[in-house]
């Protein structure tokens, strides 16, 4: 079956699992966190981090996602490929429809996500579990720079980005300005209490 076929027999919201959606400003180091989580979590079969596709090249040192051509992503968004996608920093972002079949089967399915899609993810999936990773302005303006992959200015709009959306969703907040091993149990302690 299509992934546009088997969209057209879902019934929303998707009932089982949980969607953990993990959220933040750019700097604030969502994927340390998660990976310090998954490494944690590696022994609890039913919990899925999302590999996320995204119109940009890997580079082996950042997150690991899905590469793109943009022509390719939009084709994916015609044919429902996506079960939630955005666009942000001149990216664009998705992530795989098959996880709808994960939170069906009961799965506790993780993923970062934009601020912009949480209303979205509400009408998508009926458990939802919002983790909102946060840092100090000047812990996060030191991690965007050393990527190395913008110029000043760029940096500059990134951090200067402020989505604001009004959600109903509950949040939980983890403070990753420290000790990445806290931040990381902290986010933990979150997943188990969803299991």
């Amino acid at each position: 079956m299509t992934p546009s076929a088997a969209l057209a027999e879902t019934r929303f919201p998707i009932e089982g699992g949980c969607f953990i959606a993990v959220v933040g400003p750019s700097g604030a180091g969502k994927d340390s966190v998660m990976n310090a989580a998954r490494r944690a979590l590696g022994d609890v079969a039913n919990v899925h981090f999302v590999r996320r596709c995204i119109t940009r090249p890997t580079d082996g040192v950042h997150e690991d996602h899905e590469p793109f051509a943009t022509g390719d992503f939009d084709l994916a968004v015609d044919t429902g490929a996506f079960a939630l996608w955005w666009k942000a920093h001149g990216q664009a972002y998705g992530i795989p429809a098959a996880v709808d079949e994960r939170i069906r089967d009961g799965g506790i399915v993780i993923a970062n996500l934009s601020r912009t899609v949480l209303p979205e993810l509400a009408t998508r999936y009926a458990r939802n579990r919002i983790v909102m990773i946060t840092a100090s302005p000047e812990a996060i303006a030191a991690r965007v720079a050393g990527r190395g992959r913008e110029d000043g200015d760029a940096v500059q709009q990134r951090l200067a980005r402020v989505v604001d959306v009004a959600c109903s969703l509950d949040m939980d907040v983890i403070d990753n300005s420290g000790s990445l091993d806290a931040a990381a149990q902290a986010f933990v302690d979150v997943v188990r209490a969803e299991l």
